[in-house]
């Protein structure tokens, strides 16, 4: 049972872009690589099996919010933790709920203790510490678990972002007091990765990398971007970021975001992402393929009979139709939302594998301009 470990295998000469390996007590991990949110235990419409063997899920996200309160932390603990609950064999990261709680800002309140909550489920009310969120995410059993942080609004004035960014740091040293107070439970190693704020101040940036660095954690994330500001202005934060944080350690992007976004801001040094966008756009019948994005509601596609994508080396888009899938989504049939999961989830797998592919040959960068170009395109 060892702690997290990170090996830095490549960099490429063009770009910040990295290829490396991470180890945990359940499995490795290749970076960069992109985690399916499984919110609730659960990647949406997809089983472990269809994670594990077709889209080549190397590691998948629970979220500390949703888990505590459905089934809650007793019966996660009677299973013996999620992977047991759920039969995911790999590595879970779990997010602290810190977005979750800030997402509900009508229906909660800040304060040095933590953050007092209703539960979208039944209006109770709970108080998440960055003591309690620690606890909760040891009995949830992930090998990944967040720092519970404050997530500021976009925009926040200067004062605010600030004094959030602040609360979000002594809330870290919080949790590391509490995981050095606690045992790793269910015989595995339990890693915290902090998250750093700041809003869109660059000061406040680079002050939360320095502060979040200093704690020699074994990995880092940077939070607060893909919240609603432009592009460009993510791009900037997260190089500012990528800059401060360091080398030697896995860096996650938390959120973020399109399959363009995701070949940039690999391009800037980070290593892990997750989003729901693959399995949201793909129960709306939104696919993002290695042609472009295709909307497979869309009459042109209802006599296509060319594979959902023949540029993927998975099954469900080789072997299915345009138009059989069109079809689905038509006739409102649950399977159209499951193999356009499956499809979107397997591309962007097989994106972040492509990338690292570039990275080791030396020419990310130029490959990563012409897919930029491509992926962006309406089909």
């Amino acid at each position: 049972m060892a702690a997290l470990s990170y090996t830095l295998q490549h960099t490429d000469t063009h770009s910040q872009a990295r290829a490396g390996e991470i180890v945990t007590d359940h499995g490795n991990i290749l970076t960069p690589i992109f985690m399916p949110v499984g919110t609730v235990g659960s990647v949406k419409a997809v089983t472990q099996q269809q994670l594990q063997h077709e889209v080549q899920a190397q590691i998948i996200l629970g979220n500390t919010y949703h888990l505590y309160l459905r089934p809650g932390t007793e019966v996660l603990e009677a299973a013996g933790g999620l992977h047991r609950f759920n039969g995911w064999p790999k590595p879970i990261l779990t997010d602290s709920g810190g977005y979750q709680v800030f997402s509900l800002a009508a229906n909660r309140k800040l304060t040095e203790e933590g953050a007092l909550f209703q539960s979208h489920i039944d209006g109770s009310k709970h108080l998440f510490t960055p003591e309690n969120v620690m606890d909760i995410q040891r009995k949830i059993g992930a090998d990944i678990i967040m720092a519970f942080d404050e997530c500021p609004p976009y925009p926040s004035e200067y004062g605010y972002a600030k004094k959030s960014m602040e609360l979000t740091h002594r809330w870290l040293d919080r949790c590391v007091q509490r995981l050095a107070e606690t045992p790793d439970l269910y015989g595995y190693t339990q890693n915290l990765f902090p998250i750093v704020q700041g809003g869109t101040y660059k000061d406040l940036r680079v002050a939360s990398a320095q502060y979040i660095a200093s704690k020699n954690a074994t990995g880092n994330a940077i939070g607060g971007l893909s919240v609603g500001e432009p592009e460009a202005m993510m791009y900037e934060f997260t190089a500012l970021c990528t800059e401060h944080l360091p080398q030697g350690k896995p860096r996650y992007l938390m959120g973020v975001g399109t399959p363009w976004n995701i070949l940039e801001c690999i391009a800037l040094g980070v290593d892990m992402f997750d989003c729901v966008m693959p399995t949201r756009n793909g129960r709306n019948g939104m696919l993002f393929t290695t042609q472009g994005v295709v909307n497979i509601k869309n009459k042109k596609w209802a006599t296509d009979f060319s594979p959902i994508d023949a540029g993927l080396p998975n099954e469900t888009s080789n072997y299915y139709t345009k138009a059989y899938l069109r079809h689905l989504f038509v006739a409102n049939e649950i399977l159209g939302m499951q193999l356009a999961s499956i499809h979107n989830l397997s591309f962007y797998l097989w994106l972040v594998g492509e990338a690292r592919k570039h990275i080791i040959a030396g020419d990310f960068a130029s490959w990563k301009h012409t897919m930029v170009t491509q992926l962006k395109q309406r089909l």
